[in-house]
């Protein structure tokens, strides 16, 4: 299977060590948030799995330190309803980006503590595999280039010009699989 992260990217990871990668992985998290927050909100009895994402993410642009219980965070994740096997498949577009989101968050959490390029480089390809769905449902959509332009950006140690664009980033993505809800 290819992989979609850019060799530059993750070239970078590899050789950057345990910041960069945690930067790169809380950007990848942040973008992927509005995903799992915005689309499982308001749903019975996930208010706790709503905040521990929230709480996550936010925990996650520490890039000076590791986790520290990212073993049990992983675990509680694990558990979520958008991680359990499923014979039947994912079908519902929301249930598709929630997936996307917590698969994100999962190896987002592994990196950031352990300082695993290939867990850096999984959560990447995560989003951009998201990304790249949503370009082909949404007619004229660059959400794929626009994914790969910031996890280059992420890569130039600017955390909080990289905060501002993930958000941005997050609330365009959101939108766009809100319309496609509606439709």
């Amino acid at each position: 299977m290819e992989k979609l992260v850019e060799g530059a990217v993750a070239e970078a990871l590899y050789d950057g060590g345990g910041e960069a990668i945690r930067l790169y992985v809380a950007a990848c998290a942040e973008r992927m948030a509005p995903l799992f927050v915005g689309l499982r909100a308001g749903e019975p009895g996930r208010e706790a799995d709503l905040d521990f994402y929230a709480e996550s993410v936010r925990d996650l642009w520490h890039a000076d330190r590791p986790l520290a219980d990212a073993a049990n965070g992983v675990r509680q994740l694990e558990r979520f309803p958008e991680l359990q096997p499923n014979e039947e498949g994912i079908t519902d577009v929301a249930d598709i980006y929630a997936f996307f989101a917590a698969l994100c968050l999962r190896y987002a959490m592994l990196a950031h503590s352990s300082g695993n390029a290939d867990d850096a480089v999984s959560c990447g390809h995560a989003v951009l595999t998201a990304m790249g769905m949503l370009d082909q449902n949404v007619p004229g959509a660059r959400f794929l280039a626009e994914e790969r332009r910031l996890q280059t950006l992420s890569l130039r140690g600017d955390a909080s010009g990289l905060w501002d664009a993930s958000v941005a980033a997050g609330r365009e993505r959101f939108r766009a699989v809100l319309g496609r809800l509606t439709r």
